[in-house]
């Protein structure tokens, strides 16, 4: 059993701190997040250097690496700043869908165009009635001749808007299918196609660079050859998708716990009170010792979770494990990193109330923790008779 990393990953490892210390400025955060603008000329630069679509074949302009580097490059790019970390990291959202179920001429076209920077990924899954629930759908997709005519709603769709290429949507395709998500389909939707309206979602609590929009899809006719997988598979497929996107989150629950920690930690090295710095106050060393073992425990879950997969073996109870725990992880940590900077943690000016923020919503999305339970209690205990 070994736990170090590779000398190749530690490369990479290096290489993103490296990207992360010369590009995320304080003085362009600032002024991204007075503007709420997504952080395009960053993300184009993290893609010239290979850090999107890290884990995608070289042949679809990857680096033909694995799940395991791919979460070490959004573990330190959330670090450097919880906000930009996750527009990146979430820059090729949903490809895996494609990589991994989509036809060769589907790869060809739109999987160099994601690790290139020259569009954003998207998974338009989840219905505005619908939520969590994945298996009940009022999106369809109806055949016609040689086409897919597709009419429905999506809500809070990652990368979803401007920059988008296209939409790995979540269907029914046969509404007499009982249970329905064994009628459910994925199809590949290109974004400029008539009929493909968004909008903006509004005012978010956290991750505000990142566009989050509503997708309308109103009698937009694909070609039939927009399949993704297999007709009426589409729920399995979500559900291998997850399997790996999941381990992703986590590892951006695990950056953004680090880069709160981070902050704390100088913080208080630094900061006196009654006559001594904060770091000699035994209250704040119990405070930092409880934040570092969350985070080393978190960061074993996920690295498992990773390498696990990487092996080629698919453990939903593993990979809901990670998520769910990091992600509680990045909401402890950064609000005891807001507790021991007192006053100026509540301030915008320190970054630690904005993790605080953008820890949340990884509790949230990819599953909420209720469904990441459920799926470990599933698979403890099987079924019941």
């Amino acid at each position: 059993m070994e736990f170090e990393l590779t000398k190749q990953q530690k490369e990479i490892q290096k290489a993103v701190r490296e990207f992360v210390k010369g590009e995320f400025k304080k003085e362009i955060i600032d002024d991204l997040l007075e503007k709420h603008a997504y952080p395009e000329k960053i993300w184009k630069k993290a893609a010239d250097l290979g850090f999107i679509g890290i884990h995608f074949p070289e042949k679809y302009a990857g680096m033909g690496m694995g799940c395991m580097e791919n979460i070490i490059v959004a573990e330190e790019l959330t670090r450097g700043d919880s906000s930009i970390g996750a527009c990146l990291l979430l820059a090729d959202f949903a490809s895996e869908i494609v990589l991994h179920f989509g036809s060769e001429a589907q790869k060809e076209k739109w999987l160099p165009k994601v690790a290139k920077g020259e569009c954003l990924s998207c998974g338009a899954f989840t219905e505005p009635d619908h939520g969590s629930d994945i298996t009940s759908l009022n999106t369809t997709a109806v055949k016609d001749g040689d086409s897919w005519v597709i009419n429905g709603n999506k809500i809070f769709i990652t990368n979803g808007g401007p920059l988008a290429g296209f939409y790995c949507t979540l269907c029914q395709t046969d509404p007499t299918a009982s249970p329905g998500y064994r009628g459910i389909s994925l199809i590949l939707v290109e974004a400029d196609n008539p009929g493909v309206s968004t909008q903006d979602v509004g005012k978010k609590m956290g991750i505000v660079l990142s566009y989050t929009a509503e997708v309308v899809f109103k009698d937009v006719r694909v070609p039939a050859e927009n399949l993704i997988g297999k007709e009426n598979r589409g729920f399995y497929q979500l559900l291998e998708f997850f399997d790996e996107s999941r381990i992703l989150i986590a590892a951006q629950a695990l950056g953004t716990a680090q880069g709160a920690y981070d902050r704390a930690l100088t913080y208080i090295k630094q900061r006196e009170q009654f006559g001594q710095k904060i770091a000699q106050f035994q209250a704040s060393q119990h405070k930092l010792a409880d934040m570092a073992t969350k985070i080393e425990a978190a960061r074993l879950l996920t690295y498992k979770a990773a390498w696990n997969f990487d092996q080629g073996h698919i453990d939903p109870k593993l990979t809901s494990m990670a998520k769910m725990y990091a992600a509680r992880t990045a909401v402890e940590v950064a609000d005891e990193a807001i507790q021991l900077l007192g006053g100026y943690g509540y301030m915008a000016e320190y970054d630690v109330e904005r993790f605080y923020r953008d820890a949340k919503i990884t509790e949230i999305y990819e599953g909420t923790k209720e469904v990441q339970k459920n799926t470990i209690a599933g698979s403890i205990l099987g079924k019941i008779k």
